[in-house]
């Protein structure tokens, strides 16, 4: 999956939009800054390899 078309502002404001959030505009920036955190962060996970064979595990046992 690329994202190299992935507006972090744009997202921000459609979900704002979307959940009928009234996004004041001293907040949007640091909101902004941390979706840009979480992009990165999924896309670290995202990218990680898994071998074919792996199975999901049907339950979390700890």
């Amino acid at each position: 999956m690329e994202n190299k078309g992935f507006d972090v502002g744009e997202y921000v404001d459609l979900m704002a939009l979307l959940l009928d959030l009234q996004l004041r505009d001293e907040y949007r920036d640091g909101v902004v800054a941390n979706f840009e955190r979480i992009k990165a962060i999924a896309q670290v996970v995202n990218e990680f390899p898994l071998p074919e064979n792996v199975e999901a595990a049907p339950t979390f046992e700890p």
